[in-house]
């Protein structure tokens, strides 16, 4: 007879089993939704995404949801390899068609589109307009992927809806424009969202005649428009309960130098009533941007600052801010201000009292406001008056903005008080009396186990620069290649020892500038050559890749309007270039601000001519051009004589190759400069230097900043406010007062039309650079010699019409691409640094 074993025997063997049972009330658990509809359009076949499956439509299973008599399926038959599965079909309609799905309880639900344009048959997706509605509520209208961020082959449109469900049926509707028109979608999601996604508890309006609660957002249609993750990496849908992208608030920030990013590695602490896994996942709430904080003990009154684009001119919009606090060390030490178009939106927030006295614990608030017509939605958060050094701080931990599609709420004085209904929260926990046996004796055993130690890296700690021998670096996505060896550059090595004593040892005196990457030294090698240096600092958030991005693009080309790299030291894990130092600064120092002399007509235009044969040689230099992606005023430097230089190419990218027709990256520049189509296609072309410069025409015509947010708000963005006074034949109202009556009218028409073309929507309707050129070359002859005749009139070539570049090799591998000075010196005067480093202003 087998001998009875002991209980304690089988524990190994359930081991496994009863971990995972005692991780449950510690990890998320993962939502499973009541209603759960995912559909792979216009296919034979079911696909799994993120541990999903999509059932296809042309399934027997899937079938079922779809109402349209007059539609297709469509198959990419050369789909390209990094898109999902679910974009490689699509429904195509050429009559009014649905998607009909059964909804089991009255709920919140989340809606979501998936649009990819691909070419297939004959059918070019990304030329459909439609409609797409909901219950007869219009989502979108005129709808084409190709407007809203699409494009054939490369880049898909989703478009999410948080929405209340009150029937037991939800119809998606898609309506073609035209006779001869159709619309299309390539996946569908339909699914109950978490009871406590969308409440009516405790939102706020926010407008200039103060505040007030707003009550029934839960009955209206909401349209995501940014959900980020601030301080943080992109978040994907595998990685979110609700299977939500997150992505880095980087781009949006306003002065990057103002925030510093915070992280932490241990979970938050949820508690009841705040926060919960579903409302964010735990990457959200463990990083953050905080103030950066130069020295503790300084009284600092500052914000951090994003600015997001949204509809403009009065939509009503729900703005959720998240907050964690992951940056103190004790209670009731952070304490801060949140504004929205600066006004508070929480005033002296202590994370700590309303978390339940617990740190790290998430939590989140609720605001509706109405967009202005600066078409950008600002957030702010900065210290609060009742804080003190060293106490001073504040921080954001994730943003979340949704357009109201049909705004029905009311809003209730301020002052008024609803009841707060307590959300009640039931947990099940199951197991017969031996199981709980069994857990207790297991946890016994795991306490006599002995722990393995785990190494790694702390958070914080100061990480030395990699060598510039490495074959690559990453940042974000974008994987900067290094084109050669050290050696290719060996010739403009200079050593640690000479940059010491042309700075004098780095001397505080010499600072004539600091920027995202380091400071900037006045400085003067041994030769008397005048020079700026660049120090990067170790842990600047531009750092390497722009490091290198300088010294390939500086050390390969050669121009009288483009600055000159003298050398570089990469010695004792230092990243310093040094520069022609330029006498006259940065343009932007020349048209407004403090002590600023005013430059005459004649000079502005001589200015901007040579910045446009600066940026025409980039663009037209090589087979492929290289793309600024930062011209800004403070970008464009001036000599002693006024002449002008582009400068700051640590965000330059090389253009498309021939067969293409841009470059896909993530959106980098300066808002207001800042390309419409680049920002919301992610597609780079030199027609978005072309658009940078428009606005910088346009600083130079009104003397103004690209964005003031001290202006009404019809005032704020520059190129919007000009452009409606140009259509209105107005311009001259709004100039710089210093050229009144000192402009031929011809002059200034042609100038304005120039800078309006500059500005078009579209990339394809903007005119090249060289263009640009032609036409401001023009524009200086019209204000000489008062002639009055269309360019088109003109025969003869502009006098000043710029020169072919010739190439003068120097080694097989090294050739250098110079255009020569009027004397045939191929060599240009010496000069002063990047603008940025010339002030505190950010990227």
């Amino acid at each position: 007879m087998e001998k009875k074993k002991p209980p304690f025997f089988y524990i190994p063997l359930l081991l496994p089993f009863l971990l995972q049972f005692l991780s449950l009330p510690l990890l998320s658990l993962a939502f499973t939704p009541l209603d759960n509809y995912l559909i792979d359009c216009g296919s034979n076949a079911n696909s799994t995404v993120d541990s999903r499956q999509f059932v296809g439509d042309s399934t027997s299973t899937g079938s079922v949801f779809l109402s349209a008599p007059r539609s297709i399926s469509l198959r990419d038959q050369s789909p390209p390899q990094g898109p999902s599965p679910l974009y490689r079909t699509a429904r195509v309609f050429t009559g009014v068609s649905s998607y009909q799905f059964q909804i089991k309880k009255k709920s919140t639900h989340l809606v979501r589109l998936h649009f990819f344009p691909f070419t297939s048959q004959n059918y070019d997706l990304s030329t459909a307009v439609f409609h797409v509605s909901i219950h007869g509520s219009l989502l979108l209208s005129n709808f084409s992927v190709r407007r809203s961020g699409g494009n054939n082959n490369n880049s898909a449109v989703l478009k999410e809806y948080i929405l209340m469900v009150d029937s037991g049926k939800l119809e998606v509707s898609f309506t073609p424009v035209g006779t001869s028109g159709f619309g299309f979608v390539n996946a569908i999601e339909v699914f109950t969202a978490p009871s406590d996604l969308i409440t009516d508890v405790g939102i706020q309006f926010i407008s200039p005649a103060g505040a007030g609660e707003y009550e029934n957002v839960t009955s209206q249609i909401l349209e995501t428009v940014h959900r980020i993750n601030v301080g943080g990496e992109k978040v994907t849908p595998f990685n979110d309960t609700l299977w939500r992208t997150w992505i880095p608030d980087e781009d949006y920030l306003v002065l990057k130098s103002a925030a510093k990013p915070a992280s932490r590695t241990r979970p938050p602490n949820y508690q009841k009533g705040g926060s919960t896994k579903e409302i964010a996942p735990d990457s959200v709430y463990l990083t953050a941007q905080q103030m950066n904080k130069p020295n503790l003990s300084m009284t600092l009154n500052f914000n951090i600052t994003w600015s997001f684009p949204v509809s403009p001119g009065g939509v009503r919009h729900l703005v959720r801010l998240h907050f964690c606090d992951i940056v103190s060390t004790a209670l009731n030490l952070l304490i801060f201000d949140v504004y929205i178009y600066g006004y508070y939106a929480y005033k002296d927030l202590d994370l700590s009292t309303i978390t339940s006295h617990t740190l790290a614990s998430p939590y989140y608030i609720d605001r509706v406001i109405d967009s202005d017509d600066s078409g950008f939605l600002r957030i702010s958060v900065g210290p609060s008056e009742i804080t003190a050094p060293p106490n001073i701080n504040a921080l954001l931990n994730g943003v979340e903005i949704m357009r109201m599609v049909s705004a029905k709420g009311s809003i209730l004085p301020s002052g008024s008080k609803k009841k707060h209904v307590a959300l009640l929260l039931g947990s099940v926990l199951g197991g017969s009396a031996l199981m709980c046996v069994l857990i207790i004796a297991v946890v016994l055993e795991m306490k006599r186990r002995k722990k393995k130690k785990k190494t790694g890296s702390r958070p914080g700690e100061t990480v030395a620069w990699p060598s510039w021998q490495a074959t690559g670096v990453r940042s974000g996505s974008v994987l900067y290649e290094r084109t050669g060896s050290t050696s290719m550059h060996l010739g403009m090595k200079i050593p640690f020892a000479e940059i010491q004593f042309a700075t004098k040892n780095f001397d505080d005196n010499l600072i004539i500038g600091s920027g995202g990457f380091g400071r900037v030294y006045k400085g003067v090698l041994r030769d008397n050559t005048k020079v700026a240096v660049k120090r990067g600092v170790p842990g600047s958030r531009q750092g390497l890749p722009e490091f290198h991005t300088e010294i390939t693009v500086l050390s390969k080309i050669r121009h009288r309007h483009l600055v000159s790299l003298v050398g570089y030291c990469e010695e004792q894990s230092e990243m310093i270039l040094v520069y022609e130092y330029m006498e006259k600064g940065p343009l932007r120092n020349h048209l407004y601000g403090p002590n600023f002399q005013p430059l005459s007509w004649k000079q502005r235009l001589e200015i901007c001519i040579g910045s446009a044969r600066g940026l025409h040689y980039l663009h037209t230099g090589s087979a492929q051009g290289i793309i600024h992606r930062d011209i800004k005023s403070t970008n464009i430097l001036l000599d002693e004589n006024y002449v002008a230089k582009v400068a700051d190419f640590g965000l330059s990218r090389s253009g498309p190759c021939l067969e293409e027709t841009h470059v896909s990256t993530g959106v980098k520049g300066s808002f207001g400069y800042l390309d419409p189509e680049y920002f919301k296609r992610q597609q780079l072309t030199d027609k978005s230097d072309v658009y940078s410069f428009g606005v910088v025409l346009l600083e130079v015509l009104c003397a103004r900043p690209a964005i003031d947010i001290s202006l009404s708000t019809d005032q704020v963005n520059l190129a919007d406010w000009a452009i409606k006074w140009q259509k209105k034949g107005l311009i001259e109202q709004i100039i710089d007062r210093h050229l009144v009556d000192q402009i031929n009218p011809r002059s200034l028409k042609k100038f304005a039309e120039t800078a309006e073309k500059c500005l078009a929507e579209y990339g394809v309707d903007r005119p090249t650079m060289g263009d640009v050129l032609w036409n401001l070359e023009y524009v200086l002859q019209l204000h000489q010699s008062g002639v009055n005749r269309e360019p088109h009139e003109d025969s003869a070539p502009a006098a000043s019409e710029l020169p072919l570049p010739r190439v003068i090799p120097r080694a097989p591998s090294t050739n250098i691409r110079t255009e020569g000075d009027s004397d045939g010196n191929s060599e240009v005067s010496t000069t002063q640094v990047f603008s940025q480093l010339m002030t505190t202003e950010g990227r």
